[in-house]
Formats: C-alpha cells, structure tokens, sequence
C-alpha cells in the first residue's frame, strides 16, 4: 500500500477553528485547511472512483495544541465525498481525545503525534521513505517499492529544523524543476506509481 505524510506547520488542531458563522467553515483561517483538503481529494479521488489502495497521514501543527496526527485509509465502511471534506475534517478534529488514539470513522483515527514521531514509528516499522525536496534525485529515477511512503510539505515547506533531521534518515526525491503545490505533487506521484504498476 502507497502511502502519503501531509505536514502542515499552520493547520488547525481543533474543530472550533473550523467554525465560522451560521456553521460554515473558515478553511483559509484554519491554517489554509483548503491546502488539505485538494490534498486529501488528489491523494484518494481519481474519475468516477476512489483509491482504497492508498493511506494518508496528516500531520498538523498549527494552534491551538499542537500536534494532531490523522490517519485515512479508505475502506468500503467509509463514506468520503469531494464535497464534504471541510465538514468531515470539523468531525474529525473534534473527535479528539487526550491521550487516545480514536479511530473517527471507519479507517480514520485522530491522536497527539508529532511529525518526527510519526516517520520514527514508520521507518521501525520497515517502511521506506522519501521526502519531496527540490534538490532530491528525480522521482522518475529512484527504485520505489510497493510499501513505500511519500512526505509532502504544505505551502511553507518543512520547517528547516525538522528537514535537516529528516534528511539523513529518509530518501530525498524531487518531481521536477518547478514547485508544485503539494496536492499536485499528491497526483504525480500517485500517477508515476500507477504507470510502474506499484
């Protein structure tokens, strides 16, 4: 199973951020929510279907207590629709219980993890990963495995800090000379292990 790490430095880590007046959502106050939702929809979403052979983990560390960590895999008890995912992202967040790891809906759990814990538990757990990183070798020349795991900064990028760290334990790649926007970089990395039949 492919499998996905959205880190976002400003996402909001409560429902209530999400809130704006009437019950609509405030994505662009929320830390640009909207970054994540085109990436949930270009990790999953393709023409008239949805990839269940994907995971998602999004990594928040934007107010009001950080860190949050979502994990999305979609299984056929999971009703996930384009539209909806503001709303869903709301339910989601205000799931949240200390200390826990509550799984929200079938296949999608929220807890306090932070981004290094995560790549941590993920390369203990034999996992290969590559980070987008301008300067990496090119996508379209590494060798990728079937369990490989693709991270992918938000509009700001990974913090310097947590990227130097990353860098020496994970694979640097690049998608090409020009920047992309992450939920862009979701598509061409979902598209190169479609046509390598990962």
């Amino acid at each position: 199973m492919r499998t996905f790490i959205y880190f976002s430095n400003s996402a909001a880590t409560s429902g209530k951020a999400l809130s704006g007046n009437k019950g609509s959502l405030e994505l662009m106050k929320a830390g640009r929510m909207d970054i994540v939702i085109h990436v949930i929809i270009n990790t999953f979403f393709i023409s008239h279907d949805i990839r269940d052979d994907v995971k998602l983990h999004l990594v928040f560390h934007g107010p009001p207590d950080p860190p949050r960590h979502i994990e999305i895999n979609i299984t056929p008890e999971m009703s996930l629709s384009k539209k909806d995912i503001g709303t869903f992202l709301k339910k989601v967040l205000y799931k949240y219980r200390e200390g826990e790891n509550t799984e929200v809906f079938p296949g999608c759990f929220i807890e306090k993890k932070s981004f290094l814990n995560l790549v941590d538990d993920l390369l203990g757990g034999g996992k290969e990963i590559f980070v987008m990183d301008k300067k990496g070798e090119s996508l379209r020349n590494v060798k990728i495995s079937e369990d490989s795991v693709f991270v992918i900064g938000d509009h700001n990028g990974i913090p310097k800090k947590e990227l130097k760290r990353l860098k020496k334990m994970v694979t640097p790649v690049s998608v090409g000379p020009k920047t992309y926007f992450a939920s862009q970089v979701a598509t061409i990395i979902n598209n190169e292990l479609d046509v390598r039949g990962i």
